[in-house]
């Protein structure tokens, strides 16, 4: 059995519970090389097998997993952030399949939410943005002609830009090439999450200066949009007292908050009536 483990940010406590347990009951780990922080290989056995897949082709890591099918071993596949981001998985789960080798995923905190946290923003602001966008510029992997970053740019949604960190220059053009204001707000999060993170903020035009000074030219994550400035946004009609909900009357709010209470007194045993 193969288990594809989301990793999560680079934080060795971001990883799920049910990823560490696979983790630390793994017999084989193939995992993603320099993306993955190694302290998490902590959690295995002292007996597992560990290979790092930066140093291996895809056929190298399917014959490995081969073999240790062979052995009646399980293998933990172990990706940086969520699997279904970046990580390659279909290719391998296509060649799994073509030799009968059985696998299940285990989703992972992306490093598109670790950088987030990191900035203490929230990417869909009411009157801002109800968009995210997460794509890559455009470099030795192509990306298909309708998904360029000067069209997604037209949008003005908030954008989160992966594998992209050494094309800044192409990329501030694209972006204001589509409508993002040179001005605009923007940041640079590398390694997110990591004890080594570091969080840059600058405009659109200024994201290649901004990285060049700061020495990051891989392994960053870009932030742009006007959701990034975490400013002018509206209050969120979830919370207002003048919006009914299923849980909750307009108008209702000290009522409702003596429900509450009674609610959680009565969940805690305190009446013995739950």
């Amino acid at each position: 059995m193969v288990y594809i483990v989301g990793a999560g940010p680079g934080a060795e406590d971001l990883i799920t519970l049910r990823g560490a347990r696979l983790l630390a009951e793994a017999d084989v780990v193939i995992y993603a090389g320099s993306l993955v922080n190694p302290g998490l290989l902590k959690r295995t056995k002292p007996q597992c097998r560990i290979y790092n897949s930066a140093r291996m082709t895809l056929e190298e890591v399917v014959e490995t997993v081969r073999q240790a099918e062979q052995e009646g071993l399980t293998t933990v596949r172990l990706h940086t952030g969520d699997p279904s981001l970046y990580g390659a998985i279909r290719e391998q789960m296509d060649a799994f399949d073509t030799l009968g080798i059985s696998y299940e995923i285990c989703p992972g905190v992306s490093s598109f939410c670790g950088a987030a946290a990191s900035l203490n923003m929230e990417y869909t602001l009411p009157g801002v943005s109800q968009s995210v966008v997460i794509t890559r510029m455009e470099g030795k992997t192509p990306v298909p002609e309708k998904e360029k970053i000067r069209d997604w740019a037209a949008h003005e949604a908030t954008m989160v830009i992966f594998l992209s960190a050494g094309l800044l220059g192409k990329l501030s053009r694209e972006l204001i090439a589509g409508g993002y204001e040179e001005d605009g707000p923007a940041a640079i999060v590398y390694k997110a999450t990591w004890p080594e993170e570091k969080i840059l903020r600058c405009t659109v035009k200024e994201l290649e200066k901004t990285a060049g000074e700061a020495g990051i030219s891989n392994t960053a994550l870009i932030i742009v949009g006007p959701a990034a400035a975490q400013t002018g946004y509206s209050r969120s009609l979830l919370y207002h007292p003048e919006f009914s909900t299923g849980y909750r009357k307009a108008g209702k709010t000290k009522e409702g908050g003596q429900e509450n209470a009674s609610y959680e007194k009565k969940r805690e045993g305190g009446d013995g009536s739950l």
